[in-house]
């Protein structure tokens, strides 16, 4: 969607100049586009119909530059992505949550500062959003809706930071991780320091 959005916003235009947009977006960062992958994406989308080849230009020893222009297949294509990603809500995958969910495989204090520490960067990442929304690269250079785009993930990383901290306190309060009774948490260094300990009583079939 977002190759042919630009395409058709920019056409004809090279490939060099969709991917050097792409990057100044960054768009590698939040739309899992890679660098790598951009011409080979055109390429691809050219041999499905949805984009065609305008022209092909070499410059002395410089590698040629094919132009791209859009179909009328591929702009029917880009509205049915276009309004499909604006209608339906796509939980992005976070491999941060498949970690999370070993919680108890971590000694506290290590989950702890690793929790504490996700929130350093995140309010990293909020103090360099704050200071683009009152730059002149943002307010000059860049349609208003990428200064929104910006309130959104600065929003959003600001919950995630109480969030981390708000667990993290629970964490080195020695909240225990698991319903009383559980059993079998062998193996689980979270787990086992909240259980009870063991009883030597010969009855006891743990």
């Amino acid at each position: 969607m977002m190759i042919l959005g630009l395409v058709r916003w920019m056409q004809p235009v090279h490939g060099y100049d969709v991917r050097r947009e792409l990057l100044s977006w960054n768009a590698d960062r939040w739309a899992n586009i890679q660098p790598g992958s951009i011409y080979h994406a055109l390429r691809k989308l050219t041999q499905e119909g949805l984009l065609r080849e305008v022209a092909t230009e070499q410059v002395g020893a410089r590698p040629a530059r094919t132009t791209y222009e859009i179909t009328a297949k591929g702009e029917e294509e880009f509205e049915t992505l276009l309004r499909g990603l604006w209608w339906r809500l796509h939980e992005p995958a976070d491999p941060f949550a498949a970690a999370f969910s070993f919680l108890p495989a971590l000694p506290r204090e290590e989950a702890s500062a690793a929790l504490r520490n996700r929130a350093i960067q995140l309010r990293a990442g909020v103090g360099w959003m704050r200071t683009s929304l009152n730059s002149d690269w943002l307010r000059s250079g860049k349609p208003v809706h990428v200064a929104w785009m910006f309130e959104l993930w600065s929003d959003r990383a600001e919950v995630e930071i109480a969030w981390c901290e708000r667990i993290a306190d629970r964490i080195d309060e020695g909240m225990s991780y698991l319903p009383d009774g559980l059993e079998d948490a062998d193996g689980w260094s979270g787990w086992q320091e909240r259980l009870p300990p063991r009883t030597s009583d010969p009855n006891n079939q743990r």
